[in-house]
């Protein structure tokens, strides 16, 4: 079952009137059941900026959105973490030694002048480092 067929699934199982429509009140019995929390208020701001025709409610496309969006935070979340792991330092910015040491940690050994080589290649400003828009680029 591919996945917008299981979105569909689950968008008609918790449209509890069957007008095609999920409400605020809908769309936070839809969270509550997955085992998240949602306020009706945080519901009702989630519909009116998500929903495409003004009617106040989420249709199927916008329920899509909804849920795609959660899942694009979630990979966001991911990449900021690894990239914190690689850039130790604290400066904001994957360096050769940065690398070098995370990558050693990892049981491949590296020269800075590899290292170099490799943030080159994701290197969008030529600044030789790394920032996390130029890692998320490389990641993705």
């Amino acid at each position: 079952m591919d996945k917008l067929t299981q979105y569909e699934r689950v968008f008609n199982h918790f449209d509890d009137n069957g007008d095609s429509k999920i409400s605020p009140s809908e769309l936070q019995q839809c969270v509550e059941a997955i085992g998240g929390e949602l306020l009706l208020a945080e519901a009702e701001a989630v519909v009116e900026l998500l929903d495409s025709d003004g009617d106040g409610l989420l249709g199927f496309e916008d329920f899509v959105r909804f849920l795609e969006g959660g899942e694009e935070e979630e990979k966001m979340k991911d990449l900021k973490e690894a990239f914190k792991m690689y850039e130790m330092d604290g400066s904001g910015c994957i360096t050769p030694k940065s690398l070098k040491k995370m990558l050693s940690r990892l049981g491949e050994s590296r020269t800075i002048d590899d290292c170099k080589v490799m943030i080159s290649q994701f290197d969008l400003n030529g600044d030789g480092v790394l920032n996390f828009d130029e890692f998320r680029v490389m990641m993705l």
